[in-house]
């Protein structure tokens, strides 16, 4: 077990492609137990080829945004994946420019084994955590402070080693010294991996290529509107799916109905005198 902390990742502050992967949304993932293929397979990716070095995924990915460019809702991406040395056996690394996903069926990948993941979904202030053991989210979390999982206090001792402002029972530490957030979670990885990124590793390295499909929208039964203003006073609405669908079709019909202009002509000055003296 390796002692980093966050002070070893501080290159990333003045790496060109760390700067990439944070303005374009990526997930890094490590896999321990299974081959670059066998993950690809597994996340239900189309074979595209080898790339050479983060130059090779970064092109290959670019292409296929062009194509799919006029589809806004089109989220598939061409990961890369390559396997290198780590605690207890070959790990395979997995690289996505995918605004921060994350990496499907994760929970089946990591049966027998582990699975170690962070992302960030692209200059917006949401950057995840996630440990898989043996097919089981352990600990997950956006702050540190406010972990989930089935274990979610289990790294507090590793999370305070790599340098996160936390108290011994995982509280928010005020006193403790302000640090990086991504370079304490990648120090965190690499303590429950024994994998060493660099930047160089990730630009050199010769990736399994794969265009990942978009994942299915999760469906929705209803919408709630629940806002406290300053005042205290509360507002708290429930709409049901149908509701809202109703009300769509009204406005569509609205919308859609012939617009009819009236038109009343007023009388000339002094018609009504007229038509009186007739």
């Amino acid at each position: 077990m390796t002692l980093v902390t966050a002070h070893d990742y501080a290159w990333i502050r003045t790496s060109p492609l760390f700067r990439h992967m944070m303005e374009s949304g990526y997930t890094l993932t490590l896999i321990r137990g299974r081959s670059p293929q066998e993950t690809l397979r597994a996340m239900g990716a189309e074979p595209r080829g080898a790339g050479e070095g983060t130059a090779g995924l970064i092109e290959a990915d670019d292409a296929h945004r062009a194509e799919v460019d006029h589809d806004c809702w089109d989220d598939s991406y061409v990961a890369g994946a390559f396997k290198v040395p780590g605690e207890d056996g070959d790990w395979t690394v997995v690289l996505g420019f995918d605004g921060g996903l994350g990496v499907p069926c994760a929970e089946a990948l990591s049966e027998g084994g582990r699975i170690v993941a962070h992302s960030s979904n692209g200059g917006k202030p949401i950057r995840l955590f996630h440990w898989f053991e043996d097919g089981e989210l352990r600990t997950t979390f956006e702050d540190p402070s406010a972990r989930d999982g089935s274990s979610p206090n289990e790294l507090v001792p590793l999370l305070r080693e790599v340098g996160f402002p936390l108290t011994p029972e995982g509280e928010h530490d005020e006193s403790a010294p302000v640090v990086d957030g991504k370079a304490a979670v990648l120090a965190l990885a690499e303590r429950l991996t024994g994998v060493r990124f660099t930047e160089s590793l990730l630009q050199n390295a010769t990736y399994e290529l794969g265009l990942v499909p978009g994942q299915p929208a999760e469906e929705w039964t209803g919408l709630v509107i629940d806002i406290t203003d300053a005042h205290g006073e509360r507002l708290h609405k429930e709409w049901t799916y149908e509701e809202i669908a109703a009300a769509f079709d009204r406005a569509r019909a609205e919308a859609n109905a012939p617009v009819v202009i009236t038109c009343n002509k007023p009388l000339a000055k002094g018609g009504a005198e007229h038509e009186a003296d007739e």
